[in-house]
């Protein structure tokens, strides 16, 4: 069925939403004061952000195709399979998602974003960070996770093995980020999306939180350039390799 613009770009945005919640909801849930969840393992997050791409991907992947982030739209369209007309209002739906997202966690966590102090704790249920304030190994590490997930992505969705059920394909995307998650998470976050590091860190910056610290706009191109030049990269690489 041939979805319009329209119906794909609101697709697009509910997505993205869902991934914020699910995904920077599970952050909040483990570092701010006093949730049922404060002080849990790296793997609830890790879980939170398998099934922020896992779920919207189910409800989407075959009507907007789940992109739910403009690095894999930019790497799609620079290799010839997504146009580049499209681009530009993905990218907008994307970045609206994220930030509907995170106000949404915001509304959810308010009580407790008040009685936690560590300012990068509160700044990490929004925007990643290098958790040794290093831009180069942010980069490397946002650049290499990057790659995976969409040599992965375009790896499951096109393999011969799923071209019969690509549920299948859109439900095994989860496990991936899960995995990313677990194994490379560590140094930044990680972000591996422009939308869902820049839309909650222009949120974190307007927003009238009790204790906000700084954005850390310094840092902010990190996470928004290493995807898109991964995406470019794992996506030119994998068609001409394997398509």
């Amino acid at each position: 069925m041939d979805y319009s613009l329209m119906t794909r770009l609101a697709a697009e945005f509910v997505g993205t939403a869902f991934l914020i919640m699910l995904g920077n909801g599970a952050v909040a849930n483990v570092d701010l004061k006093g949730t049922k969840g404060y002080g849990s393992d790296w793997m609830l997050i890790a879980v939170g952000y398998g099934c922020g791409v896992m779920i919207p991907a189910m409800m989407f992947g075959s009507i907007s195709g789940n992109h739910i982030n403009p690095a894999f739209s930019i790497g799609l369209a620079v290799a010839g399979m997504f146009p580049w007309s499209e681009v530009l209002p993905y990218i907008v739906a994307q970045l609206l998602g994220a930030i509907m997202g995170q106000l949404i966690v915001v509304a959810c966590y308010k009580p407790y974003y008040d009685q936690t102090e560590d300012t990068n704790h509160v700044l990490g249920t929004f925007s990643t960070i290098n958790s040794v304030g290093s831009k180069l190994n942010g980069f490397v590490n946002e650049f290499f996770g990057s790659f995976i997930l969409f040599f992965g992505a375009i790896g499951i969705t096109k393999a011969p093995f799923f071209q019969n059920n690509l549920g299948t394909a859109h439900f095994a995307l989860g496990f991936l980020v899960w995995t990313l998650v677990a194994s490379l998470g560590g140094p930044t976050g990680p972000g591996l999306n422009p939308a869902r590091d820049l839309g909650p860190r222009i949120l974190h910056s307007i927003l009238p939180l009790k204790h906000k610290g700084s954005s850390q706009w310094d840092y902010a191109f990190v996470p928004v350039l290493a995807p898109i030049l991964a995406s470019i990269v794992a996506i030119l690489l994998y068609k001409g390799l394997f398509l």
